[in-house]
């Protein structure tokens, strides 16, 4: 069989793994099989012009040189995407895309030496060329030997058809030396060898494609039974939280609700000691008064801390002794009225709120004989009780404001699941709206992040 009857088998195998790669790029659209493709159709392109007896003899020698060195261009692409090393074989990424940029450069020397200078002509330009071959045939040795030292049956593929292009790039080089007169025997052609060394590279290239994707359907399944098992588990742990959720919820609202209002006492009990330290050297008799309604007023605090809810009639009780400690300290300079209708007397609302509000009302207004503070507690026809003060702000205290006591009241209502307190601010009054709870309302915890609804800053 001579050479010409080779090369046309040899075209007609590579048209069907070529054909079937495109088939593979359509179906998969990796870009593997693009590199892979486009690797077939250089050696698919360059045999065919390496035999052409119709081009001009300066472009012979530069497809002869140049092609082989492009297709081992893309063929270092497609090593790192089928090998994946950049995960696997970091270090040698460098070596790839080097060895790369050099295929590169020389591509470019041949362009301009073959076609801008009539160096190509020299036995020179053979030695350099020849010296190009030997050297890449050894790094490619080289490489070959790193990479089979992998134990996986992708890399073994994909190496031993390496191995194959290399050793028939080895024997055609050898007999190009050794055979300056070629048969007509296809045996005795030294691109025989070459092609012979190809087609068994892609040979070993697509059964390995094929059993990587092998092994990822493989792979799919099992990671699709076991994202399958992980649902199932995870439902089932679903269900089992979801049966304790109410519980738990319920649980850590009551500490944060046990929290809010030990929260208060500290305070409290730092002002009023403030107020008995100025009493005792004054007014002893009103100091020795003022310890006993101290003590009314702690004796319903610490009451008051096991209960989640209270009776507004008891909150208003407690609000009469604590305003007594106040206009004990102020006298003239502060004044309540409570005026709450008799229905709402049952209705419930969170311990100590009327107290916080009370202190935050002195907190922040000035408070004297010459502007007295007047703080009124009224409940209106839809059920809301106010409490209401005349506006006179301390404007340092205004921007030191924490707000911490309204934020203490709405976040008590919020772990009830209630509606929480609103605040209404004009020109000579403010507001605080407070929603009363009817007496049989069942408690209901919740444990959410909460927000302070107001129309102003206090």
């Amino acid at each position: 069989m001579v050479y010409e009857t080779w090369l046309f088998l040899f075209l007609g195998m590579m048209a069907a793994i070529l054909l079937y790669n495109i088939v593979q790029w359509a179906f998969y659209r990796e870009r593997i099989y693009g590199l892979y493709t486009v690797y077939l159709l250089i050696w698919f392109i360059y045999f065919p012009l390496r035999s052409a007896d119709d081009l001009p003899e300066k472009t012979s020698d530069f497809v002869r040189i140049t092609g082989p060195m492009l297709a081992y261009l893309v063929y270092y692409d497609f090593t790192i995407a089928f090998l994946n090393l950049r995960q696997y074989r970091p270090h040698l990424l460098s070596l790839f895309r080097f060895i790369q940029s050099g295929l590169g450069l020389y591509i470019g020397i041949e362009l301009i030496v073959c076609f801008l200078t009539d160096y190509w002509q020299q036995p020179v330009h053979e030695l350099i060329h020849t010296v190009v071959r030997i050297s890449m045939a050894l790094l490619s040795g080289y490489l070959v030997a790193i990479i089979y030292k992998r134990r996986d049956p992708i890399t073994r593929f994909f190496i031993t058809g390496s191995a194959m292009l290399v050793s028939g790039a080895l024997v055609a080089m050898i007999l190009t030396m050794v055979l300056p007169d070629f048969g007509p025997a296809f045996w005795r052609t030294p691109l025989t060898y070459l092609q012979i060394g190809i087609l068994l590279e892609l040979l070993f290239f697509s059964l390995g494609l094929t059993y990587r994707h092998r092994r990822a359907a493989v792979k799919k399944a099992l990671f699709e039974q076991a994202l399958a098992r992980e649902r199932e588990q995870r439902q089932y742990e679903q269900n089992r939280a979801g049966q304790t959720l109410q519980q738990l919820q319920h649980e850590v609202a009551e500490m944060q609700m046990r929290a809010l209002q030990a929260q208060l006492s500290p305070h409290f009990l730092f002002n009023s000691l403030n107020s008995l330290s100025s009493l005792i050297a004054d007014n002893p008799p009103k100091a020795e008064r003022f310890v006993d309604e101290l003590s009314n007023v702690y004796r319903y605090l610490l009451q008051a801390s096991d209960h989640e809810l209270i009776p507004l009639a008891r909150e208003l009780t407690f609000i009469g002794s604590y305003y007594h400690l106040l206009k004990t300290r102020y006298g003239q300079a502060i004044d309540l009225e409570i005026s709450v209708d008799q229905t709402y007397q049952k209705s419930l609302l969170p311990p100590i709120t009327l107290q916080l509000l009370v202190e935050n009302a002195v907190k922040h207004n000035v408070v004297s004989v010459k502007a007295p503070l007047l703080i009124k507690i009224f409940t209106d026809n839809e059920g809301f009780l106010i409490v209401r003060n005349n506006l006179q702000r301390k404007q340092v205290n205004r921007l030191l404001s924490t707000k911490k006591g309204l934020q203490n009241i709405n976040r008590k209502y919020q772990l009830l699941n209630q509606p929480t307190i609103d605040i209404a601010e004009r020109d000579h009054s403010f507001d605080v709206i407070v929603p009363l709870i009817p007496e049989a309302s069942p408690v209901v915890f919740q444990s959410t992040a909460y927000s302070l609804r107001q129309r102003h800053q206090t």
